[in-house]
């Protein structure tokens, strides 16, 4: 009860506080993309706020991110992690699915701040322009996210990469860093929200240049490496000593 309680006051709160921010994206991207930029981090640092101090969400950080351009490829288990890895990453260019564009106000202003819309069926000409619009961030300096699974899955799955890393790390020659992440144990697909520690996991970076198949299964297994029930052939794939870590 207590927990299904804490849900709705999250949601209420988190809800109620989005709408005047999304109501002002458009207009502050009409102005430049600074103000954008500005309203963005509000949002995400509100999700924050009240993921910590409403439903005791935390996150500890394990690994490290890159100091230059990158692609960044993440395990996707909630809606938790889309705002918390885009403000960690600071201002990165993110691939969604198509129906985020839609979303009525927001979707406009979300496409000017960065957002490339993908479509599921990740046809050849979605792909081509997938790759144009990352070469784009690349130029600018910005990070590059993808959730290359496609889609939120649940804890110990682990279904195979969709085609849209390959295609981004072949295009980008950038390192690829896999991320790792348990969030679905609070924030399930189902139910309420509940407290506790997201552990966000940074993998050593897989150099530009490799081929497709070892780019491929070094990004699946760093992903996965807080699912190890979920990979063939190992009982435990997580590091033997325990990375750098950091609570936020």
């Amino acid at each position: 009860m207590i927990g299904r309680l804490r849900s709705l006051l999250f949601d209420a709160a988190f809800y109620g506080g989005s709408v005047p921010i999304v109501c002002a994206a458009p207009l502050a991207a009409l102005v430049g993309t600074g103000p954008l930029n500005a309203v963005v981090r509000t949002w995400l640092r509100w999700h924050r706020f009240c993921a910590r101090h409403i439903m005791g969400i935390h996150t500890r950080i394990e690994g490290r991110q890159l100091a230059g351009p990158a692609l960044y490829v993440a395990k996707h288990q909630s809606f938790f992690e889309t705002f918390e890895l885009t403000l960690l990453l600071d201002h990165p260019v993110v691939v969604m699915k198509r129906e985020l564009a839609d979303v009525p106000v927001w979707g406009r202003a979300a496409q000017a701040y960065g957002l490339i819309v993908v479509d599921r069926e990740a046809s050849g000409a979605a792909l081509k322009r997938l790759i144009r619009e990352a070469r784009l961030a690349r130029a600018a300096g910005r990070p590059v996210l993808i959730f290359a699974e496609g889609t939120r899955v649940a804890p110990g799955e682990a279904p195979p990469l969709r085609a849209g890393f390959a295609g981004l790390y072949k295009a980008l020659d950038l390192p690829a860093v896999p991320i790792a992440l348990d969030s679905a144990r609070v924030w399930p697909r189902h139910g309420p929200k509940r407290p506790g520690t997201v552990t966000i996991r940074f993998a050593d970076p897989i150099a530009p240049g490799r081929p497709r198949a070892e780019a491929e299964a070094l990004a699946y297994a760093g992903i996965n490496a807080l699912e190890p029930a979920a990979l063939p052939g190992s009982a435990d794939t997580a590091p033997r000593s325990s990375p750098p870590s950091s609570e936020r």
